[in-house]
């Protein structure tokens, strides 16, 4: 039997409107299928389909398709229907509520930030994201956000969302929680409910398990604990995003704190994730040795990923990166009382200007974007020291710099490396006095690093901000222009695409980013906000596991039932470098005697005993068309026992899931 599932009400924006089928209010009933409980509805698949007909809401024509996949671009049209694309091809006998002639402009996915400091009072209008061409924000890294995953993303919603959200669960909030802010070792019963207050972040739809233990008190925690926590999310197969750890007794040493970012991930059974890569200060010159240790631990079986931003500068509060970990132990207020004993001072400042010389070039990589002041002015004007100025502005409150630590042809090398994605380290704000980065990343790969300078590609630079993220953290529904994925899109012109903030004007919108549709509404029109809100909030499940992107030659060919009515057959495969998949899904009910045949498949996304790919499938016979997306585990470990189970969703509303038996 065929029914309809509720879905958790954080999984939808609030404001987003209801279907025909959630506003009948027909009651919901429980049905054991193969094991697996679900809440369903009583009505029928073929009368919700009916109500949402084929009928396209927006169709955008001859624009230059670049669809995530990395393959060569092509000229299509895209049409768009009930938050999901419908069509790509060439639709000109085709109408839509919306027509937009969007010639000599390129048409992708919408852009995935899977590093975002979004501030919740921003993401009703987004309009620092949205002109960057993003549609989805994932929260919480460094580390750092809620440990109450569910309360958090319900309250970012209250609001409206003008782009998707989810949160990672940060290890640094989960430490502090329990171990609080002084350097101390974590006992039996620290680590336990560490690990439990993990999972239970990864349970509320966490995508991923967040760090910074280059922050206090998270830099005070052993690898071996670190490692002994986060283990904790291993049989949820996803990853391990890390800022990495950078000490003075390793001479504050890139290449030391992603080995050890790479060997935590390792040890714990977790996709490494080197967020913000770089190569720092007195190592500067060296990313090819720096990618390549994420070379080695692909070749020993263990994928490993980062993600950038093209910029040579940094941003974080003031003391975080210079003040000596010692000195930070206990919190601000003890840094402040040490900041009173004489002796104490003068190490401090001493520590503090070996940090500045050893990651930042010195006081003169330091720049308080808050005042706009460079360190070196303040130094001259107090006749203080490098180290001696950093104290004195801490002691008057907390401030955040901006901090240079590079030079381009280590960003050049890390953009290109094949498993990097592009991320701001920014998000949704309304700030003014920040890092151009927040206004301006996703145009400047575009406009300076793709067309101006070539270094990339412009598809493989839409995927490095589209499928890799979404592959890296777990998606199976966004990061490609396909039949049945999410509308999330954006369109660019190349010939203008780019960014306009500066250090000195942080602020300004950049240009170039001329639509962008967030579940197929229009959230910028002609690179202005509209104001319409149709992000969500979105959750990951155990079945969603972390990936690289496989664009091998790969096939999935299963045929078996679910429960005593229904017979699934999948028999399909892609092509190396294809776009699309090709073959066809086929679900038979035999009790109410209904079949779903998928018309148009998209792309096939494979990894280790696991497959997830959407289409367009026609429903018999009602001969309505609705959207599907499948989840195939081979050995679900979610499972006892770890059968084969499937999970087909049905135009959002809808799920047939159980175990599979072989026929």
């Amino acid at each position: 039997m065929i029914e309809a599932l509720r879905r958790r009400s954080t999984q939808r924006n609030t404001s987003h409107r209801d279907t025909e089928t959630q506003r009948s209010g027909k009651s919901s009933v429980s049905l054991c299928l193969c094991g697996l409980f679900v809440s369903v509805f009583s009505f029928s698949l073929c009368d919700l389909l009916a109500q949402s007909a084929p009928r396209f809401d927006v169709i955008l024509r001859h624009g230059t398709i670049v669809d995530g996949t990395g393959g060569a671009s092509y000229t299509a049209d895209v049409a768009v229907s009930n938050g999901h694309i419908a069509r790509i091809g060439n639709l000109s006998s085709e109408r839509a509520a919306l027509d937009l002639d969007v010639r000599g402009l390129m048409v992708a996915p919408g852009f995935i930030n899977i590093h975002s400091h979004a501030s919740p009072d921003a993401l009703p209008h987004a309009v620092n994201m949205l002109t960057q061409g993003v549609t989805t924000e994932i929260l919480n890294p460094d580390g750092g956000g809620s440990i109450g995953i569910a309360r958090q993303l319900a309250d970012a919603g209250t609001s409206g969302l003008a782009v998707n959200v989810g949160a990672d669960i940060g290890f640094n909030t989960v430490w502090a929680t329990v171990m609080g802010q002084a350097d101390r070792r974590a006992t039996p019963e620290d680590i336990d409910r560490m690990r439990r207050l993990l999972v239970d972040g990864l349970e509320q739809g966490a995508w991923g398990v967040s760090a910074g233990l280059d922050y206090k008190p998270a830099y005070f925690a052993r690898a071996g604990e670190v490692i002994r926590v986060v283990e904790a999310a291993s049989a949820w197969r996803t990853n391990f995003s890390n800022h990495d750890r950078l000490t003075p007794e390793l001479n504050f040493s890139s290449r030391a704190g992603i080995a050890e970012t790479i060997a935590i991930g390792e040890a714990a059974g977790l996709v490494p994730v080197v967020t913000h890569m770089k190569a720092q200060g007195l190592e500067q010159g060296t990313a090819s040795s720096l990618l390549l240790l994420t070379t080695q631990a692909e070749a020993r079986g263990h994928y490993t990923a980062a993600d950038v931003y093209p910029y040579l500068a940094g941003q974080t509060s003031l003391g975080a990166l210079i003040i000596p970990a010692w000195a930070q132990d206990g919190g601000r207020e003890e840094m402040l009382k040490r900041f009173t004993d004489p002796a104490l001072r003068a190490r401090m400042v001493v520590e503090a200007e070996q940090a500045m010389k050893a990651r930042f070039g010195g006081p003169e990589g330091v720049f308080l974007p808050a005042t706009k002041r460079e360190l070196v002015d303040i130094m001259r004007e107090q006749q203080a020291s490098a180290g001696e100025a950093i104290v004195r502005v801490l002691e008057q409150g907390d401030a955040t710099a901006i901090l240079r630590f590079g030079v381009e042809a280590d960003l050049v090398k890390i953009l290109q490396h094949r498993t990097t994605s592009i991320a701001c380290d920014c998000g949704a704000s309304t700030d003014t006095h920040q890092h151009p980065r927040a206004f301006g990343t996703f145009p400047r790969v575009l406009g300076h690093y793709v067309r101006d300078t070539k270094a990339l590609t412009w598809e493989d630079a839409v995927r490095k901000m589209t499928a890799l993220p979404a592959s890296t953290i777990g998606m199976v529904d966004r990061g490609f222009l396909a039949p049945g994925m999410a509308a999330d899109v954006t369109v660019f012109d190349p010939n203008t695409v780019i960014d306009r903030a500066t250090y000195d004007d942080p602020a300004r919108l950049s240009e170039g980013i001329r639509y962008v549709l967030v579940n197929g509404h229009v959230a910028l029109r002609d690179g202005v906000v509209t104001g319409l809100q149709g992000g969500r909030v979105l959750l990951r499940s155990v079945h969603m596991p972390s990936r690289p992107m496989n664009t091998a030659a790969r096939r999935l060919s299963v045929r078996g039932d679910i429960g005593d009515d229904i017979r699934l057959t999948i028999d399909m495969s892609q092509e190396a470098g294809a776009a699309r998949a090709k073959g066809r899904l086929r679900l038979d009910d035999r009790r109410s005697k209904i079949v779903v045949e998928t018309t148009e498949l998209g792309v096939l996304q494979t990894a280790l005993n696991w497959a997830s790919f959407t289409a367009l499938a026609r429903v018999k016979p009602a001969g309505s068309e609705g959207t599907v997306t499948v989840i195939f585990e081979r050995a679900d470990p979610a499972v006892a026992g770890h059968p084969p189970t499937v999970t087909v969703d049905i135009s959002d509303v809808l799920r047939v899931s159980g175990v599979l038996k072989y026929k």
